[in-house]
């Protein structure tokens, strides 16, 4: 039991601790519609400045404020991605999602959202790998939003076409046709035991220098991107071929003998991270198929590191 106490202004605002229980979905839709938690970040901001800027009579006519934020936070996440493609060709090298470690929280859905046929769905660790946020980058802006708001998170098309600004029926067909590229591009993979064994079985050969090891351990026609953003060392373009990025990777170890490899948790799946005097300098994601390594994404960017600072 309560009493209260002083004049009635200094009450708190019924409405702020849901609003602010909110950003955390908020944070998980924009991370996976942009691909960067930088700018999850900002959208999640803006969206708030945007609903704080009104005047109080105007957001006393908001039945809903938490769909309202969710709706400003996915119209401004659409017309960032429409600008992306721009933007990233000034990018210097390829462009890779931000790498999340393992501390951080993500959640399916929300409560009591629309019932979604469990084929159109995908797992929550698949919803956030490396694989997926890469195919997610081929898409439409429009095909994008579309997808994770319904297969992952559950909104109804209806409530998806009040963001995009298409029918539902529109937005239905956005969805399958993102489904189909999901499908088509192997990915996402659920976590295995197999996984977390290759991984580490690469590490050790990587370590050991191990050419003939590392060969084995990657699919023939195993690609390695990386994402240095012109900031620091990386290819240009993806080194192709498991000869040639076991090649490669051994000349870089060779390059940087003082670095310490270590497995982590790399969004939702077995990655690994370098460190050089206890500061992360990469993070390493993979793909599995064919009980052996497909892709291979390190990130160097340390713009992209923010999470990954240390340890």
């Amino acid at each position: 039991m309560s009493t209260r106490s002083g004049p009635e202004r200094s009450r708190p605002d019924p409405g702020l601790n849901a609003l602010m229980r909110e950003r955390r979905q908020l944070i998980n839709v924009a991370y996976r519609l942009l691909g960067s938690l930088t700018d999850a970040e900002d959208v999640i901001q803006e969206a708030y400045a945007r609903w704080y800027a009104m005047a109080p009579q105007q957001r006393e006519t908001i039945e809903n404020p938490a769909a309202w934020l969710t709706k400003t936070a996915g119209r401004i996440c659409l017309d960032l991605l429409g600008s992306a493609r721009a933007r990233r060709e000034l990018y210097v090298g390829e462009w890779l999602p931000e790498p999340l470690p393992d501390h951080m929280e993500w959640i399916k859905g929300r409560p009591g959202g629309a019932t979604v046929d469990p084929v159109d769905r995908v797992t929550l660790d698949e919803s956030i790998s490396m694989a997926f946020l890469v195919v997610l980058e081929a898409m439409t802006p429009a095909e994008r939003v579309a997808f994770i708001l319904h297969d992952v998170f559950r909104y109804s098309f209806a409530e998806v076409a009040e963001i995009v600004g298409r029918t539902p029926a529109a937005c239905r067909q956005l969805a399958s046709s993102a489904r189909r590229r999901i499908r088509a591009s192997q990915a996402p993979t659920a976590l295995t035991a197999q996984q977390v064994d290759l991984v580490r079985a690469f590490k050790q050969a990587w370590e050991a220098k191990d050419i003939h090891a590392l060969i084995g351990l990657l699919a023939p026609d195993a690609t390695a991107t990386g994402d240095g953003g012109g900031l620091v060392r990386a290819e240009l373009r993806p080194v192709e071929g498991a000869e040639q990025i076991a090649r490669f990777l051994v000349d870089r170890a060779d390059a940087a003998s003082n670095v310490t490899i270590m497995e982590r948790t790399v969004n939702g799946q077995p990655g690994l991270v370098a460190q050089l005097d206890s500061i992360t300098v990469a993070v390493f994601a993979f793909q599995v198929a064919g009980h052996r390594i497909k892709r291979i994404w390190s990130i160097l960017n340390p713009e992209k590191l923010r999470p990954w600072v240390t340890g």
